[in-house]
């Protein structure tokens, strides 16, 4: 089976939808193939919906086992229903909490601009330890980014700081590479946890291969 797929008719997957080791959650209007390639993939259940009326998951959402974070207070009721896990909204100015929050089920990496409240809340709602800090300087590491329990892929220009970093906050060693042909946001176009992972299929061939091993799936994939 593949593991690339178009969301909304895109390959930047990782902002129209959001997984976690429990589901992976999808706008309204994803074709029913790649839904039915996410959930073989990730080996999940895919529930389908909108965030504020808007289909950009990945960017207004960020979750883990724990818990469930999304921009503004609306619509926190029904998706706990939908998701099954408690909601909980990023307080202050943050309009994309799945740009600046790179996360998994231990850790968590936000944009240097975060306010103490707001590292707080994150911290408490999906139970993580959370760190201020950049990928390549990029600031939102959401984007730059993709983790799951079991690995790391970055933004090729991330610094030996950075992944010094990283690792000391994750504990996995970060490996770089890229996505859609060319792409350092590795977390604009893999969806990814420790069973599985899709990328967006403008994926060429290399890069799904790097993708792969940094994400502990060499010699595992079906």
């Amino acid at each position: 089976m593949t593991t690339t797929i178009k969301i909304m008719d895109s390959p930047v997957i990782g902002v129209f939808a959001a997984c976690t080791e429990d589901f992976c959650f999808v706008p309204e209007g994803t074709s029913a193939e790649a839904c039915d390639v996410l959930e073989k993939r990730l080996k999940v259940p895919v529930h389908v919906g909108l965030i504020r009326d808007s289909i950009l998951i990945g960017t207004l959402s960020k979750g883990n086992s724990s818990g469930y974070l999304i921009s503004g207070k609306t619509g926190a009721g029904s998706l706990e229903k939908l998701l099954d896990i408690p909601v909980s909204y990023v307080p202050g100015k943050i309009n994309a909490v799945g740009n600046i929050l790179l996360a998994n089920d231990t850790a968590g990496l936000v944009s240097p601009e975060v306010s103490d409240k707001a590292v707080e809340m994150i911290s408490s709602a999906l139970r993580i330890d959370v760190q201020r800090g950049t990928i390549a300087g990029i600031k939102t590491v959401g984007m730059a980014g993709c983790v799951t329990n079991n690995g790391l892929i970055v933004h090729p220009g991330v610094s030996d700081d950075e992944k010094a970093m990283l690792e000391d906050l994750f504990g996995i060693e970060p490996m770089t590479g890229s996505v859609n042909f060319g792409s350092g946001m590795t977390g604009s176009g893999i969806l990814a946890n420790s069973k599985g992972y899709v990328t967006g299929d403008e994926t060429s061939g290399y890069e799904a291969g790097r993708i792969a091993e940094a994400l502990g799936f060499v010699g595992n994939e079906e």
